[in-house]
């Protein structure tokens, strides 16, 4: 089992919301995600806390590149420029050019982006690699669903598992599973579990949050939920009514669910999914 090492960034301010964590890897120590750039003193922190630092780490391992995953990777490169940054194909030009991506999330969030994520870098073209077969002696694979540039990484019976695992907060046991705009596809998503059961993980390393060792029920749970939420908005249900019925099956922890994994963003993008289709098919006849 290669070392693995969670560290919870704190964000706004809460315990357990998003997690980096530090992995063993062939070529020295890495970061798997890096939270967003605003999480980075506390990411430093807790670097220190585990007896390194980021001039030790050689490599950064990306699931995706929303912020709250991948944010901080461009400052931490501008400071550390040793450090390799493991990305999918999708997502690598994003990553070189962030400009794109920040001015939609701009007009999004508006007057929150700065105190939600924080400064966004590019990172010089050298420095970004494809996340794609062997990384460092994880294997990685492609795992659309929730992001269509989501990769997932697996070695000896762990699996890095971004948010195509879904939510958990733990010890928490309801899962959430996060399908915010803009390119939820729930095929792909139950493919891309398919292809983490074919491996057999015994652990799911989640970014939201912790590590949990019931992988088979997990990924059980996960499915189901993901079909009763798809359900619900395909059937009609209303932002507000999807918003009420989700927290209430969240109880007290619903506060910090929806810190990890907002509620009506998942919302959109179920709407945003069946939308979609409905249009394909209309083109279609």
């Amino acid at each position: 089992m290669p070392a693995i090492s969670p560290i919870d960034l704190l964000f706004r301010g809460n315990a357990r919301a998003i997690a980096a964590y530090l992995i063993e890897t062939t070529d020295g120590p890495a970061l798997y995600d890096c939270g967003p750039a605003t999480t980075l003193p506390t990411l430093k922190a807790g670097l220190v806390g585990l007896g390194t630092d980021l001039s030790e780490i050689r490599h950064i391992m990306l699931s995706h590149i929303h912020f709250d995953h991948a944010g901080a990777a461009g400052p931490i490169i501008r400071e550390h420029p040793h450090i390799k940054l493991w990305v999918s194909e999708r997502g690598a030009p994003h990553m070189i050019d962030p400009s794109r991506l920040e001015r939609s999330a701009r007009r999004l969030y508006g007057d929150e982006f700065d105190s939600l994520w924080g400064e966004l870098a590019p990172i010089p073209e050298a420095n970004v690699h494809i996340a794609d077969g062997t990384v460092n002696g994880w294997e990685a694979f492609p795992t659309p669903g929730h992001a269509i540039h989501h990769v997932a990484y697996f070695n000896d019976g762990t699996l890095l598992g971004g948010d195509v695992c879904g939510v958990r907060i733990q010890p928490e046991t309801h899962i959430l599973p996060p399908t915010p705009p803009p390119d939820i596809d729930i095929e792909s998503w139950h493919a891309s579990i398919a292809e983490i059961r074919r491996r057999s993980p015994e652990r799911l390393a989640l970014i939201h949050f912790g590590i949990t060792t019931d992988a088979a029920d997990h990924l059980d749970r996960l499915e189901e939920r993901l079909d009763l939420w798809a359900r619900r908005v395909g059937d009609g249900m209303e932002a507000d009514e999807f918003v009420r019925i989700c927290r209430a099956e969240f109880g007290d922890a619903a506060d910090l669910y929806e810190l990890a994994g907002p509620i009506e963003p998942s919302w959109q993008g179920l709407r945003r999914y069946f939308d979609k289709k409905a249009e394909a098919a209309q083109a279609s006849e």
